[in-house]
């Protein structure tokens, strides 16, 4: 079976500024893959051509083998690739259930009443259930990020795209998250996780890869690559002689 999701040979710069120089990327069906590097790496960029909002120089985006690089990020949604943004951006002035409805109905192409059933379900899932009928804009960043994961999962996805979904949590609500993320993908949704929390990051994926100067430096096991000399150097500020 092809990849649920590939990028292939994706450039793209901005000016002087390479962000992707020829990048190959692919995910596995029901694989978790984890993208780290460091700020102004390119990996939200990449993130956003995976999804229509970006558009690459050149290269291809494929959804379990199809062509998808010209589509919009509302067609893609409703093809079952979703994503979650670095900075939750719920509908503020909606309740966490509305929040859902919108999600669902738009995203997954459904009737509002067809969907209210399953907005529940989500937000129990999510650790929301007890704040439904509360204003999204009167969250905590925790149940933000919940609920920006909630609103991705009432679209149906079969793909999920994280990006640092982690950042400014505590020990506590991150072990939260990591458990969370982990029961999303016990339903069979495929995950690419960016995140700078890197012990988060390898408590859920299968594969790790890094993103540096345009390229995708090291890709593997979660451990080996964190391991990795070059990794270690341009990641983790460790010189490789050290």
């Amino acid at each position: 079976m092809p990849p649920i999701l590939s990028l292939e040979n994706i450039s793209k710069r901005f000016g002087a500024i390479v962000i992707a120089d020829r990048i190959n990327l692919a995910l596995g069906e029901g694989e978790a893959l984890g993208i780290i590097g460091p700020n102004g790496a390119g990996k939200t960029t990449l993130f956003g051509i995976a999804t229509g909002m970006v558009a690459p120089d050149a290269g291809r985006v494929l959804l379990a083998g199809h062509d998808v690089t010209a589509l919009s990020p509302a067609r893609l949604c409703t093809l079952g690739l979703a994503r979650s943004f670095q900075i939750p951006q719920p509908f503020g002035g909606m309740t966490v259930f509305e929040n859902l409805v919108v999600a669902a109905a738009f995203g997954g192409r459904r009737g509002e009443g067809q969907v209210y059933a399953g907005c529940v379900e989500i937000l129990e899932r999510c650790g929301l259930a007890d704040k439904m009928n509360r204003l999204a804009g009167s969250l905590t960043l925790i149940d933000r990020k919940r609920l920006e994961l909630a609103r991705a999962l009432a679209t149906d996805p079969k793909v999920l795209l994280l990006d640092e979904v982690a950042g400014g949590l505590t020990e506590h609500e991150c072990a939260a998250l990591v458990a969370l993320i982990r029961d999303i993908r016990r339903q069979g949704v495929s995950i690419v996780w960016i995140e700078h929390i890197v012990h988060a990051l390898i408590a859920v994926v299968d594969r790790l890869a890094v993103l540096h100067g345009g390229a995708i430096i090291a890709e593997g096991a979660p451990h080996a690559v964190i391991r990795d000399p070059a990794v270690e150097e341009i990641y983790m500020g460790i010189p490789a002689d050290a």
